[in-house]
């Protein structure tokens, strides 16, 4: 029996049935793939099988297996169980195949080893309604499951989970009331890494048609480097580094084994080097095939010239890392030279750091290069290769500080995630404002962020001007006051000019 809440909606594989929800059509839990377990573990994904009559599509699906936490953030908690991970979720103003909306498709970070489209930060209901948009999450295998480079699977499950979920956007989406031909695909952290990522992959070319990374990560493995970092995997199970071995293992108890190995990275530091040194042993495979090379070479030769990219990064990135950790105000200056030796560009990196920045203390330059690192030259350099290429960027930096803690956080990883989505109580949301408060300045910028994000999805224009370096390199500034301006961090943007962002190396 249905009530005047629920709404129906025919999709490819079958009916579903979802509700309304403060003006909103929502739909959660739709499988876009079929569960990939048993003879489909550790597979490319299939089609999801069709079903008879109408399908509740009124809770979330199960997250994918997953670490318990990533530096004292929780992982997935209190969720469905289940092999039906590769679901999706649709927010929607209206379930009508005539109103044509643009389409935004969200995808989540997590060190590409936790995250779930579920999680209640990613709740899309103001985002859809206050741009009048559809909005679409998706999940998609992580850790193991998703990035392992194994013998006998495809690289990059992960990633062509994203390429199904977006297939099931470009078939389906049309009678939840979005535009196939208006698909916007965005992301954060391992989320902007996969984003990157697709506008690389010929098997995601024409799926979308604009692409927003927030925070981009430069981690991009070699093969060389995947395969060695598997090995070690297999050795932690007491296994062969094969997808038939580990398909043994059940999907719930393997990512402990990715888990054990992420504490004991620091151990192979002279064959992973700067991957040694994350908390992470995931990353997208430079693997010839599915991603034939890293974003910034397939950008910069013309890969991305037909996708309207607005691209950006938080002006305090690893501040969170160091708070997670206990380690605000607690780095010495021996970490800060070590860090300055790993991570700085060429080899006289630390004397050009601490030249370029002669006040800077310890903990300063040991946050600057690890942010610089990471996420800001990934970031901004993306926007430089898709000029390079031909194609249109549009660029922003966060300089607004997360409340708590007196603003001691800063700008840091993340904070843009409830900033865009308004859920300052969630997740991380509920770190960054915890006992804070939600200042008017956060829902002023609130309002900026939704206005350019759903502007851009649907014109192609965030509201400034389109980053090119013949002209200033004119940035976004997300603040209080926000403002346009040249790139803010110029002299971080001269120290890395040089440095060639390729696939991570096996050292030896």
């Amino acid at each position: 029996m249905t009530s005047a809440a629920d709404l129906d909606v025919r999709t490819t594989a079958g009916a579903v049935r979802g509700r309304e929800e403060g003006g909103l059509g929502v739909f959660r839990g739709i499988p876009f793939a079929e569960p990939p377990v048993g003879e489909a573990r550790f597979q490319a994904p299939r089609p999801a099988r069709s079903w008879d009559g109408v399908r509740e599509a009124y809770a979330f699906g199960p997250p994918p297996p997953q670490e318990s936490g990533f530096q004292g953030r929780a992982a997935v908690v209190d969720q469905p169980t289940g092999d039906d991970w590769l679901t999706v979720n649709v927010w929607t103003p209206a379930a009508d195949p005539a109103a044509r909306r643009p389409v935004m498709v969200w995808i989540y970070g997590g060190a590409y080893k936790l995250g779930h489209a579920g999680s209640p930060g990613y709740d899309a209901q103001h985002l859809a309604r206050a741009g009048d948009v559809v909005v679409v999450t998706l999940n998609y295998r992580v850790g193991i499951e998703g990035f392992a480079l194994l013998e006998g699977a495809p690289a990059n499950r992960g990633l062509l989970d994203q390429v199904a979920g977006l297939e099931w956007v470009r078939d389906n989406i049309t009678a939840f009331g979005g535009d196939p031909d208006q698909v916007t695909v965005f992301g954060e952290s391992a989320g902007a890494g996969s984003v990157a990522s697709l506008l690389a992959m010929p098997s995601a070319r024409g799926l979308f048609g604009r692409a927003v990374a927030q925070s981009v990560p430069v981690t991009y493995f070699s093969a060389e480097l995947a395969r060695d970092i598997a090995v070690e995997f297999g050795k932690e199970a007491g296994l062969a580094a094969t997808a038939q071995a580990l398909a043994a293992v059940d999907p719930r108890e393997l990512p402990s084994v990715g888990e054990r190995l992420s504490l004991r990275m620091r151990e192979y530091d002279d064959r992973w080097g700067r991957v040694a040194h994350t908390a992470t042993p995931f990353s997208p495979v430079v693997d010839g095939e599915v991603l034939p090379c890293t974003p910034w070479e397939a950008l910069a030769a013309g890969a991305g010239r037909e996708v309207e990219l607005l691209v950006g990064h938080n002006r305090d990135e690893y501040r969170l890392f160091l708070a997670l950790a206990d380690r605000l105000g607690k780095v010495t200056e021996e970490q800060a030279a070590a860090a300055l030796r790993t991570f700085a560009p060429g080899p006289d990196g630390e004397r050009a750091y601490r030249a370029a920045f002669p006040d800077a203390a310890p903990a300063e330059l040991h946050e600057r290069v690890q942010t610089d690192w990471l996420f800001s030259v990934p970031s901004q350099r993306l926007a430089e290769a898709q000029v390079a290429g031909g194609g249109r960027a549009h660029l922003y930096e966060l300089t607004w500080s997360a409340p708590v803690f007196g603003g001691a956080l800063g700008a840091c990883h993340g904070l843009d995630i409830p900033l865009l989505f308004g859920t300052y109580e969630a997740d991380l949301g509920a770190l960054l404002f915890m006992g804070a408060g939600v200042p008017p300045e956060a829902r002023e910028l609130t309002a900026r962020f939704q206005s350019a994000w759903t502007g851009f999805a649907r014109t192609g224009d965030p509201g400034w001007p389109a980053y090119e370096p013949a002209s200033g390199r004119l940035t976004q500034v997300l603040d209080v006051e926000p403002e346009v301006r040249p790139y803010p961090e110029e002299v971080t943007r001269r120290l890395w000019e040089s440095y060639d962002i390729r696939a991570l190396p096996l050292l030896k």
